[in-house]
């Protein structure tokens, strides 16, 4: 599952001395998600040659926050690995840096961005190519499969995003499903859009970012629901490692974390 190639952007040099990337990824009993996770970081240093990348778990997988953490010689800026602000971005990470003794400026999570829209396109042109054709997205709906918070707020930017994703690249129907949490499950969604009439095919496309038990249960989801198309997660693709980055910049920028000590991290 990892990404061939980048996009004709050219990379981008880091200052010497610029604060290091601290990424924050959820964690996962299945190897694929460190396996994603660490294809990601290899995207990021072909974008930002240089950069200081140091990746950390809140859960399941090592190293965990305060190994890192104690590892860092220099400055550093929290990148949450998550989509939504919910209980992980707003109380979960806080409180491992907190207990860390970590006092990092901390990034913005990754939604909603445009990026976010570009890198459900690629899975989903990737899985059925044909989908690149405005004609073939204006007879196909989508289901947006998340998944799902207790948050009311998370599950209001999930909406948000299936509505932007509809509005701006012109798909017949988006409708949203979850893998936890409450429903509608994507059974469920396969179903209404086949009942919306400029519907020809369904795809099913998982708003998730690495491997592991949520995704599999959104696949087998979609098989038995005979969705005729079903994309992959999100990481590692070129425009999830772009957006990291830019959350990364935005929050040097606000904090004025411009540069710190010019040592590496130690290994």
């Amino acid at each position: 599952m990892t990404e061939r190639r980048l996009s004709a952007a050219p990379a981008t040099p880091v200052a010497a001395g610029s604060p290091a990337l601290l990424l924050i990824a959820h964690g996962s009993r299945d190897p694929r998600h460190a396996a994603a996770v660490a294809a990601l970081v290899s995207l990021l240093h072909r974008l930002r040659p240089g950069l200081e990348v140091a990746t950390a778990y809140l859960d399941h997988c090592a190293p965990r926050i305060p190994q890192v953490v104690d590892r860092l010689d220099r400055a550093a800026i929290a990148v949450p690995l998550l989509l939504n602000r919910a209980f992980h971005a707003k109380h979960d990470i806080p409180a491992a840096l907190r207990a860390a003794g970590a006092d990092l400026p901390l990034a913005d999570v990754l939604g909603p961005s445009p990026l976010l829209l570009a890198a459900l396109d690629r899975r989903l042109a990737e899985a059925a190519p044909e989908l690149a054709s405005p004609a073939a997205r204006a007879r196909t709906g989508v289901v947006l499969a998340a998944a799902g918070s207790s948050d009311p707020a998370a599950d209001a930017a999930t909406r948000a995003v299936a509505a932007e994703w509809r509005r701006t690249r012109g798909w017949a129907a988006v409708e949203v499903a979850y893998a936890s949490a409450g429903g509608p499950r994507v059974p469920d969604a396969v179903a209404a859009l086949r009942r919306v009439p400029a519907v020809e095919r369904v795809a099913v496309s998982p708003y998730l970012l690495a491997p592991g038990l949520l995704p599999d249960r959104i696949a087998e989801a979609a098989t038995e629901a005979a969705a005729d198309h079903l994309a992959d997660v999100l990481a590692p693709t070129p425009d999830l490692a772009r957006l990291l980055l830019a959350r990364y910049d935005e929050a040097r920028r606000a904090t004025g974390t411009v540069t710190g000590t010019p040592r590496a991290l130690s290994a």
